[in-house]
């Protein structure tokens, strides 16, 4: 039996990288979980999430021309709202698991810095990254022409 795209799976872990985990699925086909697809936190070591020989269960997430069948672990998950992933990420001291005590800079904060008005899209955001950017620069080029010029006089 094929994978399909969207359909969940089980499969064991046969194999760790630093970039994903390989699984094999029940039905005989193996496929490949990105590091960025294996939990809703960010994952900085793959082993601390999954170990070699683990069930999990996986959604087929793309199947390419060379039938390289793309897997993830968390969008199998069932749904959680914000609130109750936040709880998750958190030990009982307070601190984001694994991430040695520092605050994570989540998409509620990032979104309020970058953007006040309302919701933007990512595109968006990185057109105005891109147009502050650009500007910055600009100016710096500028007074350091300025610098130069009062520096030959």
């Amino acid at each position: 039996m094929q994978s399909k795209v969207g359909e969940i799976y089980e499969g064991k872990v046969t194999g760790l990288t630093a970039f994903g985990a390989f699984v094999k699925l029940s039905n005989g086909e193996t496929g490949m979980v990105h590091i960025s697809e294996v939990a809703p936190v960010f994952v900085h070591d793959i082993k601390d999430h999954v170990k070699e020989g683990q069930d999990v269960k996986v959604k087929v997430i793309a199947i390419n021309e060379a039938n390289k069948i793309s897997l993830s672990i968390k969008q199998a998950l069932p749904k959680q709202d914000d609130g109750e992933q936040r709880k998750k990420k958190f030990s009982e001291s307070g601190s984001p698991k694994g991430n040695s005590g520092r605050q994570p800079f989540d998409r509620q904060q990032r979104q309020s810095t970058s953007n006040s008005s309302g919701s933007m899209s990512f595109e968006d955001m990185m057109a105005k990254f891109k147009a502050e950017s650009d500007e910055k620069i600009s100016a710096l080029k500028r007074s350091e022409q300025r610098s130069n010029r009062r520096g030959n006089k």
